[in-house]
């Protein structure tokens, strides 16, 4: 499958806007989520049959090359199966006309992606964690979504409503303007439409091609240095010697007395799983109507804060990149750093993930540069004025000292000004400060853990059913890194 290419000087964005729907239409849009989940658990169940079957008539002895084929996993293999199968079929015979084609299509196209990451991982040919098998979904856990790419998808003139296929028009919590505008000019053309329940209510995604001229930042010739934080969210040094300190808001810590209080009060209801003590397992129950009002009160004060987060870390990203000609960020790893108990909470609250996230695609569409730094590049370990190096710098020391300078100042702004330096030494090579190419005095390797040498992921693990064929060349999600040299406008 190709990957969707816009046209020169237009983008691919998602508007999204909260819905309103009355009771039946709410209950249409559950049941189409719920067919996209019973789609995708029989593919899983469809492809995983002639592994079982496999596995089976391997250990009888029979010869791989005359054991039971593979079932094709690829969208129109599905496809044809599924229409086959949904009218004899009783789990689907009886009520699969209720819903739109598009319901089970999502469901059938994110099994399809599931098993080519599934294996692409086990040849080795994904980067990144070791995926497992797919497994079914839960009707009690999965995100209830749903995507829509035929039939009609319109906003509506009133700028109120939206109309999906087999749903009908729906009502929206908040004005369609952004989008109607350029609907109605002629510069944008919507792509597809994603309904989605979360964060206690239903939301429309509409995938559009835009088109956006880039827009030109305040000071094209500037580069910053952002250091991420915990006490100060971020640090911001520019070439120019400003430093800017963005207070951490702490949305969490703000509500955790309220989220301990509606927990305890949750916690001493009835709830919809119970754990058996003779088994050890946990078996499921019909909640209480309080537990339920409970735990509809507790997730508001998360929704909240999940909101409230996400609006600061937007508007914190878009002053950003709506002003320097170049961004420096580090490259964290995030995932380790969430392994220490005693930070974890305060680090998740800030969102050090998402802040790099959005600062990369909005660069782009303002036509400016990010740079990564190297992950071991020690940033706060370095001198911002003369370019030594310090052995150690605990975490809990939070001034720097230089000892071959008399330099003293706070080390996020050391590390923010090392990062703004970063960018210039990136094409001059000084081979001071920022400088990548630098060698700092480092006799004990402190900068760069080791790890254990792991076995090749392409090595066969001799597993029952014979290795699972790869039955697409390429992965359509992957991503290449840019690799273009630096250049500040």
């Amino acid at each position: 499958m190709k990957k969707f290419k816009p046209q020169p000087g237009f983008v691919v964005q998602a508007y999204r806007f909260a819905l309103d729907p009355n009771s039946g239409q709410e209950a249409a849009l559950r049941s189409h989520c719920g067919a996209a989940r019973a789609a995708y658990n029989w593919a899983v169940a469809w492809v995983s049959a002639t592994w079982w079957q496999r596995s089976a008539e391997e250990s009888y002895g029979i010869a791989e090359d005359q054991l039971t084929e593979w079932r094709p996993w690829s969208l129109p293999a599905l496809r044809k199966a599924f229409n086959e199968n949904k009218h004899t079929d009783p789990r689907f015979s009886a009520w699969w006309s209720e819903n739109s084609k598009e319901a089970y299509s999502t469901g059938l196209a994110n099994a399809a992606a599931a098993f080519d990451n599934y294996s692409s991982s086990k040849r080795g040919a994904r980067k990144g964690k070791r995926l497992g098998k797919p497994r079914f979904k839960s009707k009690h856990r999965a995100r209830p979504a749903c995507r829509f790419t035929t039939g009609t998808i319109r906003i509506e003139r009133d700028r109120r409503h939206v109309t999906l296929p087999r749903l009908g028009t729906i009502r929206t919590h908040e004005s369609t303007r952004k989008l109607e505008r350029r609907l109605t000019a002629g510069t944008a053309r919507i792509l597809s439409a994603t309904v989605r329940h979360e964060r206690g209510r239903w939301f429309a995604s509409f995938q559009v091609e835009v088109k956006r001229e880039i827009q030109r930042v305040e000071r094209p010739d500037v580069a910053v240095g952002v250091d991420l934080g915990v006490k100060s969210l971020a640090v911001m040094a520019d070439s120019l010697g400003e430093i800017r300190y963005i207070p951490n808001p702490k949305h969490y810590d703000t509500a955790w007395q309220t989220l301990r209080r509606l927990s305890r009060r949750v916690s001493r209801r009835q709830g919809p799983a119970v754990d058996d003590p003779a088994t050890g397992k946990t078996h499921r129950r019909e909640p209480s109507k309080r537990w339920l009002q409970a735990n509809a009160d507790r997730n508001k004060v998360h929704h909240r804060v999940a909101n409230l987060r996400a609006d600061a870390l937007h508007k914190l990203t878009t002053q950003i990149t709506a002003e320097y000609g170049a961004v420096v960020v580090e490259d964290l790893n995030v995932a380790g750093m969430l392994k220490n108990r005693r930070l974890a909470r305060k680090i998740a609250d800030a969102g050090f993930g998402e802040i790099r996230r959005q600062i990369a695609y909005k660069t782009r569409r303002n036509g400016c540069r990010t740079v990564v730094a190297n992950r071991w590049y020690p940033s706060s370990k370095t001198c911002s004025d003369c370019g030594a190096v310090k052995a150690k710098l605990p975490l809990h020391v939070r001034v720097f000292a230089c000892d071959a300078c008399p330099l003293v100042m706070d080390r996020d702004e050391n590390a923010a000004r090392n990062l703004a330096a970063l960018a210039a030494t990136c094409i001059t090579g000084t081979g001071v400060a920022g400088d990548q190419g630098a060698k700092a005095p480092n006799p004990r390797g402190a900068d760069q853990k080791t790890r254990a040498t792991r076995p090749s992921r392409k090595a066969g693990t001799g597993r029952a059913g014979g290795e699972i064929p790869a039955q697409r060349g390429t992965e359509t999600r992957d991503r290449q890194r840019d690799t273009e040299p630096l250049t500040l406008w």
